[in-house]
């Protein structure tokens, strides 16, 4: 019974021992005070990100020159249209009326105006014979030519009647699709200073552009030809593409924030981009293949009490280089500076252009002892 229980304290023993020893060969790491990410290799697209709308390449507007109220409407929206094809047709009983009493007035006048070659005529045979004066036979020529000029003038007023009257039948100037409608029958169209707009027609849907607002800060960074990686709403992840065609001069301030429009030229082919949808465009500065990348929260940690030195290791200056930086890795169970030089960046990651990091290396994104939570931001990295 006795041997029993002495072998049964032996057992604890080494079940204790055990687990001592356990716990020893898997204790944390001297650093484990210190979220840690690794560097690594990969690509990475160096992006400018803007907002923007779409719009096909060439819209027409088409308007009237006269008043008048719609009698007759032959199209509606998202109808195909042909060049010349009627659009609508306005009353034409006014402007037809003008039209009748021009031409009664030219009759008049034109009877008017052979009196007047006739009496003309007669003044000259009578002037000749020294029967009038000179001044009668003047007087009566000049009335001759006054008649002449009142019936060209009357001519005149029936083209421009005329072609009122015809104004009122509308017609598509281009072939397309008919994306807007702004009148419906029996409503009243009038034209004064500016034309009132009937009809918006989008010549080629199958060739779109997306008007961009970007940034003063960015629009250095864009040039004509860039490719430009954009998505909609509607269709979630899918990607679309286009190409930078222009960058207008022209600058956009609101509340203090100054934008240029950048216009993408877009193919279209399938028709699934529609006027007006809201692009979410990243026009691609740069791409780098199988570079050395650290993750941006490393470059924006740093530790308590830190303060970057001033100067070389000989205490000469040199010149600032917002490119430099000093990221940390865990050494003997505290942060280790080391200073490195970052190029392009994106929203995660940044490429190291020289320094002693390698693939593979741990670098410190963040202080976890005593429950502190020290997080860097993730977006493209403050240079310090």
């Amino acid at each position: 019974m006795q041997r029993r229980t002495w072998i049964i304290i032996a057992a604890v023993v080494l079940l204790v021992a055990a687990y001592f020893g356990w716990r020893a060969y898997t204790a944390p790491a001297a650093d484990a005070g210190f979220k840690t990410a690794e560097v690594t290799r990969g690509d990475l697209e160096e992006v400018i990100t803007a907002n923007g709308t779409l719009n096909p390449v060439r819209v027409v507007s088409v308007g009237t020159q006269v008043s008048g109220t719609v009698a007759k409407l032959y199209v509606d929206y998202n109808d195909r249209v042909a060049a010349g094809q009627l659009l609508l047709e306005l009353d034409p009983s006014v402007y037809a009326a003008r039209l009748s009493a021009s031409e009664a007035s030219l009759a008049n006048i034109k009877s008017s105006q052979a009196l007047a070659a006739a009496n003309a005529a007669r003044a000259a045979e009578l002037y000749r014979q020294n029967f009038i004066s000179r001044q009668e036979y003047e007087t009566t020529v000049a009335s001759a030519r006054g008649a002449s000029a009142q019936v060209q003038q009357a001519e005149a007023q029936i083209k421009q009647d005329r072609t009122n009257l015809g104004y009122t039948v509308i017609r598509s100037p281009v072939a397309g699709v008919v994306i807007s409608r702004e009148v419906d029958l029996g409503q009243t169209v009038a034209a004064s200073f500016n034309t009132p707009t009937l009809f918006k027609i989008a010549r080629d849907l199958t060739k779109m552009q997306i008007e961009a607002a970007v940034a003063e800060a960015d629009v250095s960074r864009v040039k004509v030809g860039q490719r430009v990686d954009f998505t909609v709403d509607a269709y979630g992840t899918r990607a679309f593409t286009g190409t930078v065609s222009q960058i207008r001069l022209n600058p956009t301030t609101q509340q203090n924030v100054v934008t240029y429009t950048v216009i993408v030229s877009v193919a279209n082919p399938d028709g699934a981009l529609l006027p007006g949808m809201t692009a979410n465009a990243a026009f691609l500065v740069s791409a780098h293949k199988d570079v050395l990348l650290i993750p941006n929260a490393a470059l924006s940690f740093k530790p308590e009490g830190w303060k970057p030195q001033r100067g070389g290791k000989t205490g000469g200056k040199k010149a600032y280089d917002p490119n430099m930086l000093t990221v940390f890795v865990a050494k003997d169970g505290k942060p280790d500076p080391v200073r490195i030089k970052i190029g392009a960046s994106d929203s995660d990651f940044s490429e190291i252009v020289s320094g002693p990091l390698k693939a593979g290396d741990a670098v410190i994104t963040a202080d976890t002892s005593k429950d502190k939570k020290t997080t860097a931001s993730f977006g493209p990295p403050g240079r310090k």
